[in-house]
């Protein structure tokens, strides 16, 4: 069996090494468009900021190391151009060498991920403004950063890369602003949640211009001008467009395969796209939403790792399947985390889902024990089932054990009630009895 892999990272080289463990004989090719077959997606804002010292801790695996250990070959600065689903061919092109050659498989994965989103503003070309999504982005950020020592940085967009990347500028002493449409900073949770998280900020000196738009971008010698709709334009040295990703499909959408929500790659429950033995993963998917049900998409590096293996298994005659998404993430802000699973009040409502809330502020660990900090907890379930349907929590410590625990109670079917059988671990330093 050969299996031509479309793209690494998370989801591609996850199935990689699965199909290796399940088949010692199968020939892998993988070919990844950047020079980075497998790095740490989520680590690249620190290593802008120096948290992470070296671009190699980055790396999780090299084309070499993949195929020392797992006999993969993995072909770097290689873009696949074209799909052939009839002669079940691919064309690739070597971007170094300029060469074009085909590519034959029996089984294929599509594993392209999502791309920044760039809107169609005037200035967005400027060598000023920035996108992060690959590690080549990482490093031309970092260099600017060493290179040219910026004061003030403009970064349009409130999601999870905008904010780390907003931490990791102030760590390094520059000035950050967070220009965004939204009133309010991080999708995820409610605007009294994200209070916190706007608090926090404001508290490290980041400036918020919240309920503003970005109309385009102008370089003024060393500096580059922002341009809002109504107010006058921020002058900084560098921008960053964090402003969200759209899944990267042209390949998928050329090659006929069918597709879902906002040009996503449409799959089933197996992974497997439209088109027979062509399997997708990743942040390009569609996925179902555990908790509601409906179509979604959810870019986190958890779901498409978990869809990488169960693709690998199914293409070598497995029969895994995934069964949603709930969306479970964490987030660090300078002393802040910031957490949320399942659905919020709003996706609640556009689900028609009949809902109540409990909102409630318990302390870290027990009070008696030095140390303790209370944080801000919403519990949202279904009314008259008691169904755990979503939560978000924002404190300074303990946040991230407690969201997962309601994570698991979510994707066990458990009611709120229920929540009072748990038997967890306790002790005065880490928990109340």
């Amino acid at each position: 069996m050969k299996v031509v892999i479309v793209g690494g990272v998370a989801g591609g080289a996850s199935a990689a090494a699965r199909i290796r463990r399940l088949d010692e004989h199968a020939q892998i090719i993988m070919i990844e468009r950047s020079g980075y077959v497998s790095y740490a997606n989520c680590g690249l804002p620190y290593y802008v900021g120096g948290v992470i010292k070296e671009q190699e801790e980055l790396t999780l695996q090299t084309p070499e190391s993949f195929w020392d250990r797992f006999r993969i070959d993995v072909r770097v600065r290689q873009e696949v151009t074209a799909i052939n689903p009839t002669e079940k061919t691919v064309t690739v092109h070597a971007l170094d060498s300029g060469k074009v050659y085909t590519e034959t498989y029996d089984k294929l994965l599509l594993a392209p991920g999502a791309k920044p989103t760039v809107p169609a503003l005037s200035g967005v070309s400027s060598e000023r403004v920035f996108t992060l999504r690959t590690v080549e982005d990482t490093l031309r950020i970092r260099r600017f950063v060493e290179n040219q020592k910026p004061k003030s940085a403009v970064l349009a967009g409130g999601g999870f890369i905008g904010l780390e990347m907003a931490e990791n500028l102030v760590e390094m002493g520059v000035s950050v602003t967070i220009v965004q449409r939204p009133k309010q900073l991080l999708a995820p949770l409610e605007a009294d949640m994200a209070s916190f998280v706007h608090a926090e900020m404001r508290r490290h000196g980041v400036a918020l211009r919240l309920g503003e738009t970005v109309t385009g971008f102008r370089q003024d010698g060393n500096s580059v001008l922002t341009l809002l709709e109504d107010s006058e334009p921020l002058r900084s040295d560098m921008v960053l467009l964090a402003i969200g990703v759209t899944p990267d499909t042209h390949l998928a959408k050329e090659s006929g395969l069918r597709l879902g929500i906002r040009g996503s790659i449409a799959v089933n429950e197996r992974m497997e796209t439209s088109v027979p033995d062509i399997y997708a993963v990743g942040d390009a998917v569609e996925v179902t939403h555990f908790v509601t049900g409906q179509k979604a998409l959810i870019s986190l590096a958890g779901p498409a790792n978990k869809q990488g293996r169960i693709a690998a298994d199914n293409i070598c005659g497995g029969n895994s399947r995934f069964h949603g998404s709930q969306g479970s993430s964490v987030l660090k802000l300078f002393g802040l985390t910031a957490a949320s699973t399942g659905i919020n009040e709003k996706a609640a409502q556009a689900a028609g889902i009949t809902y109540d809330k409990v909102v409630l502020f318990p302390a870290s660990h027990a009070t008696y024990y030095p140390g303790a900090q209370s944080m801000a907890m919403k519990v949202l379930y279904e009314k008259e089932t008691l169904r755990l349907l979503g939560a978000q929590i924002v404190g300074r410590e303990g946040a991230d054990k407690r969201i997962d625990v309601l994570a698991t109670a979510i994707r066990a079917g458990m009611t709120a009630l229920e929540l009072t059988e748990l038997d967890l671990a306790y002790a005065p330093p880490y928990s109340s009895a």
